[in-house]
């Protein structure tokens, strides 16, 4: 066999491989409907831009690109109102060994 044909053959093993491992998670936890809608653009991705909240009649700004709406910052204008997991980690203050000199 040529480096073509190994190459190939392992492409194909690594595809089979994933589609195993997505199976097997997706056996053990299915998807329990679908994910709560973002609560300040209501699931449209989308809310009103800052030129239209304060404008005179006129909207449009590099921002919005002239259509008066701007993608939702909570979500990422996916509509999703999915929260992301954060993880704090609090470090104790430096100790000094010099009696109180920083140095």
């Amino acid at each position: 066999m040529g480096p073509l044909v190994l190459t190939q053959l392992a492409t194909g093993l690594s595809v089979i491989a994933g589609a195993a491992l997505v199976k097997s998670m997706m056996d053990q936890k299915p998807m329990s409907g679908p994910l709560p809608r973002c609560p300040t653009c209501k699931g449209s991705g989308r809310v009103s831009c800052i030129c239209s909240r304060w404008s005179d009649g006129d909207v449009g700004c590099g921002r919005c690109s002239g259509s008066g709406q701007m993608t939702c910052s909570s979500c990422g204008g996916s509509g999703m109102g999915q929260p992301l997991p954060v993880q704090v980690t609090a470090r104790p203050p430096p100790s000094n060994n010099c009696n109180g000199h920083p140095f």
